[in-house]
């Protein structure tokens, strides 16, 4: 599916890119340059902030964590002066997944970061880290990838650089430091507590990783670098430097000698990390023992690396989100040439106004998507299709798409048909701001002006925004095949109006 939207040219080589990774247990500013193709980092930052730790039994993130996250962000924006906006992603994992006030956070954040943040989905994190450690590690084997954040973890399989299979399972080393070592101490008890709960995560899904199987095993991240540096120093790793799980048992062992997480002098895990270091290698030791693992080779490309891989397909047109519209599309086998006519109309219409609505490039590729995607509800029933096209959008596990993206299209979906609901037009403000009420109102005329379903040219419609309140459409050469679109159009004044916009229907 063709990007009829895109503004940006593919980044040339020696341009700079930057990904800013807001996780669980640590934040992290990756920028880099752009070489043959290959993404080349220039500068590399890390902070233990540990949102994880800062959310209350009810998943209230409290003020001391936010102010951490806040004051790390300052500090990697200071970084970004040589990174165009439009070459930024600022992406947020599990412990802004799991708090209910992550929006208080997020809106003080978006104030700082030169560009807004993405929350995104387990898996859509899987597919990202799967990208990273793909680009860094070569390989045509089919891999096992499993990396262990502060509040999740994440497993993928896959090929080359395609992931047949992600997951992301609610256990890391922030969260289970929390549940069983928050005390500080190392016992065996506490030891054998975490190994279970993580035992219990991992055979949820073991059924299906043995099914689809794989011939080699990566790890990514902070715990599995950490526990690569100790066994590699303690010469418990393999000849090649892989970790194994007889060295993991040593190092059980070791640590629950050490008896306390202050105490942990070991090279290789630094002075933020003792404190989850345990439960970090506790998960690691239940992976290994249930997956039938052996040897875990160390990736150092991960989230940070895929979010930049995944915006230089962005720019380059080779769009993850188109993909999956099209695979949407195919699933719940949607009528492609009824959602084409509606994608060239609401093209047609938001070229005529994407300047006085000051509407983005970004803007434009979202309508574009929910053009094409607005029907999907049929397959489930006829009657309120929008209102299941707006679930199936919001919830599904969609690659490419943040949780964020996927509320927005709900939104379009919702509202491009039937009658527009003033307390809706608060909602969608709330969401996505003046530009998705625009974009609410711009797919509903596309739609509505194939409402005839007819393979006939579509009479000129030139829409005009004298002010942003202020509304005009003039329908030219109006025909048979289109009878009703004028008086279509009459009924829908009425409609814009209960959203402030006052709409001129007029006859050329």
């Amino acid at each position: 599916m063709p990007n009829n939207y895109l503004a940006n040219p593919p980044i040339a080589d020696d341009e700079m890119m930057a990904a800013i990774d807001i996780g669980s247990n640590s934040f992290h500013l990756a920028i880099a340059r752009l070489d043959h193709g290959e993404v080349r980092k220039v500068v590399s930052m890390s902070e233990k902030v540990q949102l994880a730790a800062g959310l209350d039994e009810n998943n209230i993130l409290g003020a001391a964590a936010e102010q951490r996250g806040l004051e790390c962000l300052s500090r990697f924006v200071a970084r970004l002066d040589s990174v165009p906006p439009e070459r930024i992603r600022v992406v947020a994992t599990n412990a802004l997944r799991q708090a209910k006030n992550a929006n208080d956070f997020i809106t003080r954040a978006n104030k700082i970061l030169p560009k807004p943040i993405e929350i995104i989905a387990g898996r859509e994190e899987a597919r990202l880290i799967y990208l990273g450690v793909s680009h860094t590690n070569a390989s045509s084997d089919k891999r096992l990838v499993i990396d262990i954040g502060g509040g999740s973890t994440e497993f993928i399989i896959g090929q080359e650089f395609d992931p047949l299979l992600t997951e992301s399972l609610q256990m890391g080393c922030v969260a289970f430091t929390k549940k069983y070592f928050d005390d500080g101490q190392i016992t065996k008890e506490a030891f054998n507590n975490a190994i279970s709960g993580a035992r219990k995560e991992v055979l949820a899904i073991n059924g299906r990783y043995q099914k689809t199987g794989w011939s080699s095993v990566v790890g990514s991240s902070g715990t599995i670098k950490a526990v690569r540096n100790v066994l590699v120093s303690k010469g418990w790793a393999d000849e090649q430097e892989r970790i194994t799980y007889k060295g993991v048992k040593k190092l059980e062992k070791l640590l629950i000698k050490i008896g306390n997480v202050n105490d942990i002098e070991l090279e290789g895990v630094k002075e933020h990390r003792k404190a989850v270091f345990p439960a970090g290698v506790a998960v690691l030791r239940a992976v290994m023992k249930v997956l039938g693992i052996e040897t875990i080779v160390y990736s150092d490309g991960a989230l940070r690396e895929g979010v930049m891989y995944d915006m230089l397909g962005r720019f380059a047109s080779e769009d993850v989100r188109d993909r999956s519209v099209l695979a949407l599309i195919k699933r719940y086998s949607g009528d492609k040439k009824q959602a084409k006519q509606v994608v060239r109309t609401s093209r047609n219409l938001f070229e005529q106004v994407k300047a006085k609505l000051s509407l983005s490039s970004d803007d434009g590729d979202l309508l574009r998507r929910a053009a094409f995607l607005h029907e999907i509800g049929l397959a489930i029933s006829h009657s309120s299709y929008h209102k299941h096209s707006a679930y199936l959008l919001e919830h599904s596990d969609i690659p490419g798409f943040s949780q964020v993206d996927q509320k927005r299209m709900a939104q379009l979906m919702l509202n491009h048909r039937r009658k527009l609901k003033s307390d809706m037009l608060e909602q969608t403000g709330t969401i996505g701001g003046d530009s998705l009420v625009y974009l609410c109102l711009l797919l509903r005329l596309a739609v509505l002006a194939h409402h005839s379903r007819s393979d006939n040219e579509l009479p000129t419609l030139q829409l005009q925004v004298v002010d942003t309140n202020c509304w005009q459409i003039t329908v030219t050469d109006n025909n048979e095949h289109y009878a009703f679109l004028l008086s279509d159009l009459h009924n829908e004044v009425e409609q814009f109006a209960k959203w402030g916009v006052t709409l001129t229907v007029l006859e050329a």
